[in-house]
């Protein structure tokens, strides 16, 4: 049977052409390295990185640029840490611990001549760690026991539930209808009912006129008109009897 490290895929991280390997000197104290104390301008080998992760534990690959044959491997199991390390001087170059079958370990020294690619590099490593820390805190929550109380939504024995769907209806209001296009008033509660409103108002508006007051009209009308040709016709006799005077009288 394949042990459980050899049964899990492989997926590749990122895959650089081009890679810088220098051997750096042993540390002397505990203080930061810097690149410019090696020989940037000399690298001791050049090839191709290929950075791989199989499960939680990633992989810095040295490789051959041609054959594709391996330089030199680096297991990574945390991030930032011992295995990949930045120098104080530059953000082109880290310290790698490199291991053998044998589990012999080495520090060495690589750089990248553009620093696009070391970017790419370090932003690699730095997802796939968040990525293990993420998987390890959602195993923690999985595994832990739920302490938290459950609501009971269930039905219980004998226990039934009435839905009343389509039953509510609007009220109407009633309005008064009319007829003919008049606003006609309800019958009062006496029985009888109210002329039209149109009547009405053509009685207040209208005054009655008595057959008595035109009479007295008229006769006053006869009466000044008798007295009026009076005095016509007296004045005519008058005038009649001055001229026959006139008449009467002998000529000269």
């Amino acid at each position: 049977m394949a042990s459980e490290g050899q049964s899990e895929y492989e997926s590749v991280l990122c895959v650089k052409p081009e890679v810088n390997v220098y051997r750096i000197p042993p540390r002397a104290s505990n203080r930061a390295v810097r690149a410019a104390d090696w020989k940037l301008d000399a690298p001791d080998w050049q090839g191709r990185m290929r950075v791989t992760a199989r499960g939680k534990v990633a992989y810095v690959k040295l490789e051959d640029k041609i054959s594709g044959e391996l330089f030199a491997q680096a297991p990574i199991d945390e991030y930032p840490g011992i295995a990949v390390e930045t120098v104080s001087d530059s953000s082109r170059y880290f310290v790698l611990r490199i291991q053998d079958e044998n589990g012999r370990s080495a520090f060495i020294g690589v750089g990248f001549g553009d620093r696009g690619d070391a970017f790419d590099f370090n932003v690699a490593l730095q997802d796939h760690f968040k990525w293990v820390k993420q998987d390890i805190e959602l195993t923690k929550q999985a595994q832990a026991p739920d302490t938290t109380p459950k609501l009971d939504l269930g039905f219980k024995e004998g226990q039934t539930i009435t839905l009343n769907i389509g039953q509510s209806k609007k009220k109407e209001r009633s309005r008064p209808q009319s007829s003919g296009g008049l606003g006609l008033l309800p019958p009062p509660p006496g029985g009888k009912l109210a002329p039209p409103p149109s009547s009405r108002n053509t009685n207040h508006n209208t005054q009655p006129i008595t057959g008595g007051s035109e009479t007295g009209c008229l006769l006053d009308l006869d009466s000044n008109s008798s007295n009026s040709f009076a005095p016509s016709n007296t004045t005519s006799t008058a005038s009649a009897d001055l001229w026959g005077d006139f008449d009467s009288a002998p000529p000269k």
